[in-house]
């Protein structure tokens, strides 16, 4: 059999991968948080038809020959580039400005996201759109935030409105302290959100719904406050939207179309080949 049909098997196969990936950006084009993906093509196994040889005599040396066997999705790369900003006018609506991802627990699993559409449940949880619960930093009754391990934001005067002093409004600051303003007009830290970083956060896996959790290769999470270390700010009553470049996309799909176009015709283009030789005794 020909080379040529199994190489171009193999373009088919990483040309629809690639055409799979591009599909999935675009679908996701207008997905909060999201992180665009790209594909790299690497070529496999090559036959070698004479090896090289080393200067002797008179005679030089000469180039190994080989004949390559196709190509095979090397890996893909997630563009973790800033989104555009989205006012939202929601005061549980966040965006990290910078580095850094927000921390939720998803079933007892620590996921991290860039989607910050939270609001507070009936228990006073803030949550995400899935119900994940975000992590944090609890104040004291003196309004110091505690250090430690991160737990889940609640805040029990969101829910009470009978308490003696009910808490009135909140806002979120840029270091990500939930702020509590109470009846009597005093104001008091209540909570400050977690963030979290990663030596490598290339290297995360894909959660779904547009979270990730820490794989062998991207380290272990780095959790601290806003601002601190490589993580970046707050901005609330924003949205970071895709950061997927649709003029970039398209581009890949014609890319991958002509690719996939080009590998079909060497498997038509051999199969005439094949065509020729078993009628040669005609």
């Amino acid at each position: 059999m020909l080379r040529s049909l199994f190489s171009a098997i193999s373009g088919l196969r990483a040309n629809q991968t690639m055409l799979d990936v591009t599909g999935n950006n675009i679908a996701n084009a207008n997905t909060a948080g999201y992180k665009g993906t790209s594909i790299v093509f690497q070529d496999t196994l090559s036959q070698m038809l004479t090896s090289a040889s080393a200067p002797a005599g008179n005679r030089g040396g000469t180039n190994p020959i080989q004949v390559g066997l196709g190509v095979q999705v090397g890996g893909t790369t997630t563009n973790l580039n800033q989104g555009s900003a989205q006012a939202t006018g929601r005061a549980t609506d966040l965006m990290i400005q910078g580095d850094g991802f927000f921390m939720v627990r998803r079933n007892g699993e620590d996921l991290f996201t860039r989607a910050g559409a939270f609001s507070f449940d009936s228990a006073g949880q803030l949550v995400t759109l899935d119900g994940d619960t975000v992590q944090g930093y609890r104040a004291d009754a003196a309004g110091n935030i505690a250090g430690g391990n991160p737990v889940d934001v609640t805040v029990p005067e969101m829910a009470d409105e009978n308490a003696a002093n009910p808490l009135r409004s909140y806002n979120i600051g840029g270091d990500g302290v939930i702020t509590g303003i109470f009846d009597d007009g005093t104001r008091r830290p209540l909570f400050q959100l977690a963030l979290a970083n990663f030596a490598n956060p290339e290297g995360l896996e894909r959660a779904g719904d547009t979270a990730f959790r820490e794989s062998t290769n991207s380290g272990a999470a780095q959790v601290g406050a806003p601002g601190s270390g490589r993580r970046g700010s707050l901005i609330g009553g924003s949205l970071e939207m895709s950061n997927v470049d649709l003029a970039q996309e398209f581009t890949n799909l014609i890319v991958a179309q002509r690719g996939f176009q080009a590998t079909s015709r060497v498997i038509t283009t051999s199969d005439s080949v094949l065509e020729e030789l078993v009628n040669i005794k005609r």
